[in-house]
């Protein structure tokens, strides 16, 4: 599916590649026809500014919807109010518990090998979920884990032991009778930005399809959530911007353990290995070879995997490094995208991303192009004089939870949401230094 998107592609040069205009002096930034005094961003944890596999305050100043505000204060653009954490170890959910954010640490494997690897901050401090709603009304709406849906519906504002997501409970005006659009309409801002959609098919990805096909919001309803969220927000001329998703194939989260992992170092290794899976008709050689992966439909339940298939960063490393997950035991599907899980995704992405192209141009918004942009990334990106990739950790976009963007990303994207918004509404919102932001910590 192809979109034609006249308002982004003139931007292209700048956007892509990072060129900047040649700002004199004398330059004054305008606001075009659109007013920033009172700017509200809608979405879920990439809109909050969650990285590294939490919620916390660095990483919540470094939201792209605070960058825009700073840049939004040089065209009359008003206070933007943050729901901070009470810590920089933040708080995030794994496996079910509470978490903290990643940091790169010291990790000794199963074979002694010590090595730098993203490991917990430290304990995770519950009173990052108190509520803090009566300080509010709050600039940031971006709630980490919400479908298109949740936007819509009072129970996502119930405590997380009533089936509520505990980070909007947490800024709710009223917890289990609010919504998120409610709360954003009764700010009455001037300028909205959306970004929703992500996590109506993130869900099924990280979990290896695991959640059945039933976990990607299909795409009537998609349309019916996103319109419902559009006709309450812009209403009365009220202006924004909306973005597209990005392919989440594309992110570290699914590319940094290659397909073809399994290293063979000596004939011995081939010659046990060929003679397990002759009857299968699977052969293997020295060097890089394809994982075993479970698949029930494939004979004896296993195959090795496909080049257009993903291994996701959540395989237990030391299960592949020592106890033959991979070679002698196929790795476990949950691990695992598939092709026809591969194409599930791609489908329902771009057909959310065509609505949402349609809701942009039903509501005379501007349109951020970040499937474009951050598809970019997996053949290199350049913005003031720094490349970025889709390479965990040394790629600079992407923060330690392989999905969530560093500051630098952040402000990649916001440059993103710049170009479209002076594009639409005639404004000339400078762009931020890539540069001047900080990527991955090393220790």
């Amino acid at each position: 599916m192809k979109l034609i998107i006249a308002s982004f592609i003139a931007l292209a040069a700048f956007t892509l590649v990072g060129c900047k205009p040649d700002i004199g002096e004398d330059f004054t930034p305008t606001s075009g026809s659109a007013d920033f005094s009172k700017y509200v961003a809608v979405g879920n944890s990439l809109t909050a500014g969650f990285a590294d596999g939490a919620l916390y305050k660095q990483g919540q100043s470094y939201a792209f919807p605070n960058i825009l505000a700073q840049q939004f204060s040089l065209v009359g653009g008003g206070a933007f109010k943050i729901p901070y954490m009470v810590d920089e170890n933040g708080i995030g959910v794994q496996n079910g518990l509470p978490v903290t954010k990643r940091v790169l640490g010291p990790v000794t494997d199963c074979k002694g090998v010590t090595s730098l690897s993203p490991v917990f901050a430290g304990t995770a401090n519950l009173l990052n979920l108190a509520p803090v709603s009566s300080q509010g009304p709050y600039n940031n709406m971006g709630i980490p884990g919400a479908k298109s849906f949740h936007l819509l519906t009072p129970l996502f504002g119930n405590s997380l032991a009533q089936g509520g997501n505990p980070f909007y409970n947490r800024i709710a005006t009223n917890p289990g009778t609010s919504t998120v659009v409610g709360d954003v309409v009764a700010q009455n801002p001037t300028f909205v930005s959306i970004w929703i959609g992500n996590n109506d098919v993130l869900g099924y990805a990280t979990s290896g399809g695991e959640g059945g096909e039933d976990s990607i919001t299909s795409t009537i309803a998609f349309t019916q959530y996103l319109y419902a969220i559009a006709n309450q927000i812009f209403v009365d001329g009220r202006k924004g911007v909306i973005a597209n998703i990005p392919d989440v194939t594309s992110v570290p989260y699914f590319n940094t353990v290659p397909y073809n992992g399994l290293v063979l170092t000596s004939q011995d290794q081939v010659d046990a290995l060929n003679a397990a899976y002759s009857q299968l008709g699977i052969q293997f050689k020295l060097g890089q070879n394809p994982f075993i992966i479970s698949d029930g439909n494939a004979p004896g339940g296993l195959r090795q995997i496909r080049s257009d298939e993903y291994v996701l960063l959540t395989v237990p490393q030391d299960s592949i490094k020592c106890y033959g997950w991979g070679s002698q035991v196929p790795i476990p599907g949950k691990y695992v995208l598939d092709y026809t899980e591969v194409a599930k995704i791609k489908n329902a992405t771009d057909a959310f991303n065509q609505v949402i192209f349609e809701v942009a141009q039903q509501k005379d918004l501007a349109f951020a192009d970040m499937a474009s942009l951050l598809g970019s990334l997996s053949s290199g990106l350049t913005f003031d004089g720094l490349t970025f990739t889709t390479t965990f950790v040394t790629g600079g976009a992407f923060s330690l939870d392989g999905i969530h963007l560093t500051p630098q990303g952040n402000a990649v994207v916001a440059n993103g949401f710049i170009g479209a918004i002076n594009a639409k509404y005639g404004s000339t919102i400078p762009p931020v230094n890539v540069a001047s932001y900080p990527g991955v910590v090393f220790p």
